[in-house]
């Protein structure tokens, strides 16, 4: 497989980080400009964040997988350094927005690890994109459907009630209320890892996940016999801890419907932010340095 190379037009800031050059851009698509960032060598292995973070929570676990991968890391439109004029109200059109960016980059079929909405996206996009996806990691997919009842009621209740939450209290409750429910535990880290602080254009960000990512988690459906027919290889995974909250049941849901078996990760569902060590050695293990 061929490394990828960002076109000499498209190159915005070099940083250098762990040895390796970050380059950073911004892509112009329909509606948004997506700010990413390209960093190591090797197969092209593309991190689709969670929740409302985007190049910036990746970085951690880009710099450890980097001397493998050439690894792609960005911003869903609206967030961090994305911007849109047309905020996505639906998973196809964030999967779309990757699409676009694969093809910018890469003619070639690429490695995925999304987690959580990021597993969705990444789900999303092997479905509606097949030949651009090699393999994919759908760590705690929110894949809603695949719950049994009451599970399934229960699973929604609890995002409704965090939009509900927002609108009357604001995105700090709400996003306090989100991690809550699903076990989000800092404390549960490696050694090395400093404390998260808000940065600038987090309440923005989180404001537009709440306001559009949510709704659009609780009314997506993804097309199962589309992904069981995908030539992808599709990687459902867990984190060890997280057995007691319902995105880990969504992903051994998953598993058991592909036929596979459920691959455990380091640490909860944020396993990829406080546990980026532990997780790119899954992610090595798992896919390997070819798909």
């Amino acid at each position: 497989m061929s490394v990828p190379r960002l076109p000499d037009e498209k190159i915005g800031g070099r940083i250098m980080i762990g040895g390796h050059t970050m380059r950073e851009s911004v892509l112009e698509i329909p509606g948004a400009r997506l700010r990413y960032a390209v960093r190591g060598e090797g197969p092209l292995l593309l991190l689709v964040a969670g929740g409302h973070h985007g190049v910036d929570a990746n970085e951690p676990l880009a710099r450890h997988l980097a001397d493998r991968y050439t690894v792609l890391t960005y911003d869903r439109r609206g967030l961090w350094g994305s911007t849109t004029d047309a905020p996505a109200t639906t998973l196809a059109t964030h999967a779309d927005d990757v699409s676009r960016l694969l093809a910018a980059l890469t003619p070639e079929p690429a490695l995925v690890y999304g987690t959580s909405l990021g597993a969705l996206i990444s789900l999303e996009l092997t479905v509606g994109h097949p030949g651009q996806v090699a393999a994919v990691v759908a760590h705690e997919p929110p894949v809603t459907q695949l719950l049994p009842e009451p599970a399934r009621a229960r699973a929604l209740g609890q995002l409704l009630t965090v939009e509900e939450i927002f609108r009357a209290r604001g995105a700090t409750p709400a996003m306090r209320r989100f991690a809550a429910d699903i076990d989000i535990d800092p404390a549960d880290c490696e050694p090395d890892v400093p404390a998260r602080v808000p940065g600038p254009g987090h309440l923005r960000s989180a404001e537009v996940h709440l306001t559009h990512d949510l709704p659009a988690i609780r009314a997506h459906v993804l097309d199962m016999t589309a992904l069981k027919g995908s030539p992808a290889r599709v990687v459902p995974a867990a984190g060890e801890n997280s057995g007691h909250v319902w995105p880990h049941t969504c992903a051994a849901m998953l598993a058991g419907e592909l036929g596979t078996r459920l691959e455990t990760f380091p640490g909860g569902h944020n396993g990829y932010l406080f546990r980026p060590r532990g997780t790119a050695e899954r992610i090595r293990a798992v896919l390997g340095s070819r798909p």
